[in-house]
Parts: C-alpha cells; sequence; structure tokens
C-alpha cells in the first residue's frame, strides 16, 4: 500500500457499514479519504476519530440519487488545494427496498436503479475524467457489488435488487473493456460479498427482526480487507472479480 500514501480516494456511502470500515482502512494506511454520503455528520464524526492516523478524511454531503450533487462533489474535490482529484474511486453506496419485480412499487424500483446503477456510472465517468486530466495512468475503480449479481435467490424481496447488482456486473466489466480500448492502466475490481453483519437488511426489509440467521455474517473489514488486497496488488495484476460468502452460507 506504500504506493498509495499521500493520494486520494473517494469512498461512497461512506457513513456506516462497509464504507466506514473502508474509509478507516484506507485513512490508517496514509490515503487522503473523501467520504460521502447524505448523513454527514456520521463521516465526520469518524474524521475526528481519525485525526491522529497516517491519512486524513474529508466528509461531503452528496445524494447520489442526483447527478447534480455527484458532479459538484467533484468540482469541490477539485478545488480543493490538498486533494485535486480522485486516484481510487470505491463505489460502495448501495440500497435495497422490499420490491418484488410483480408486486413492488415503481418509486422504490427507481430508487434503487438511481442509487445502485445511475450514481455507480456516474461517479465512475466522473472519476475517470479525473485521472484523465491529471494524467493518472495508475488509478484504482472498485465496486462494491453483491452475490446478488451473481445469482437469483429464492426470496422475491431480492429479486429487483438483483436486477441492479447484475447491472453493476455489467459496468464492471464494460468499464474494464473501455479502459483497455484506451490503453489505459487505471484498474477495475469488482467486490461481491454475500451476508454482512450491517443495517442493510434491517433497512430493506423495515424490520429488525428481518435478516437474521443462524450462522456468522461476514463484518465489515472482512470486506474493507479484501479492498486492500486489490489495491496493493502489482501493476500488471488486475483482480476483477471478488466473490465472498460467509463459510455457511448456502447460496
Amino acid at each position: 500500500m506504500e504506493r498509495w500514501v499521500g493520494r486520494v480516494a473517494l469512498v461512497t456511502g461512506a457513513s456506516e457499514g462497509i464504507g466506514a470500515a473502508v474509509v478507516r482502512d484506507l485513512v490508517c494506511r496514509g490515503m487522503k479519504v473523501v467520504g460521502c454520503a447524505r448523513n454527514v455528520d456520521k463521516i465526520q464524526k469518524l474524521s475526528d476519530e481519525l485525526k491522529n492516523e497516517k491519512g486524513s478524511l474529508t466528509a461531503i454531503r452528496c445524494d447520489l440519487s442526483k447527478e447534480e450533487d455527484i458532479v459538484n462533489m467533484f468540482k469541490t474535490i477539485k478545488s480543493n488545494e490538498s486533494l485535486r482529484g480522485v486516484d481510487v474511486c470505491i463505489n460502495n453506496a448501495g440500497l435495497a427496498h422490499n420490491a418484488p419485480i410483480l408486486s413492488g412499487q415503481t418509486q422504490e424500483w427507481r430508487e434503487m436503479l438511481d442509487v445502485n446503477v445511475m450514481a455507480v456510472t456516474i461517479c465512475t465517468r466522473e472519476s475517470f475524467q479525473s485521472m484523465k486530466e491529471r494524467n493518472i495512468d495508475d488509478g484504482h475503480i472498485i465496486f462494491i457489488s453483491s452475490m446478488s449479481g451473481y445469482r437469483i435467490a429464492n426470496e422475491a424481496f431480492t429479486h429487483f435488487y438483483a436486477v441492479t447488482k447484475h447491472s453493476v456486473r455489467a459496468i464492471v466489466e464494460s468499464t474494464r473493456q473501455e479502459l483497455r480500448e484506451l490503453k489505459s492502466h487505471i484498474r477495475v475490481t469488482g467486490i461481491s460479498p454475500g451476508n454482512v453483519d450491517t443495517d442493510f437488511a434491517v433497512k430493506m426489509m423495515k424490520d429488525k427482526t428481518k435478516g437474521n440467521n443462524d450462522y456468522r455474517y461476514m463484518d465489515a473489514k472482512d470486506i474493507s480487507s479484501a479492498v486492500i488486497y486489490t489495491l496493493q496488488a502489482p501493476s500488471h495484476v488486475e483482480i476483477n472479480d471478488v466473490l465472498m460468502r460467509p463459510t455457511e452460507q448456502i447460496t
């Protein structure tokens, strides 16, 4: 990770869960991290906790469902003298609703598409443009996706969420191919976890009793460890797909 010391990483959905774990690991390893979310107070609190670490954390409020917010965030990063641009983009933010194909609410489908697909694509584009204008050819774009991008579970409440995560899988490979056509050495990685011990399922089901199984879930720091693993790979190695499950998870 030495080559990343002092360089800039953007982490979306940085206020809690996997995003906060990734932020912590990157700051402790000396990166200048920009963390964005709608709840910027949580990121600022994390920034205060990490103030004595090797790197730094800058909190930016951003509603990822709004393109204007995303574009303005990148402008803010560019105008900051200590940042100037993005070298690593970690597309972590995502959401899910209990909205099956046959009975779901259109607005909930749109919200999932806006955050899980459109925001991911816009952040990827803006990160690449930031790297390109500064002649950064060794950057990295990482997508925190889901095992739902690789299989369709038999629970109907996960089905439209799976639609969005299959889209992310396509974005990962499309981005890789476009960068290769440009003869760029910017690398692309998709990390797809199974069940992780966060509030994700609780928010999806709007029920604190849902989403619990009788086996140990992965921790957010387990996913963050995969991020670190891909970032520290040799420059000639591109780790494109990482699939992770709790050992006892069935699908």
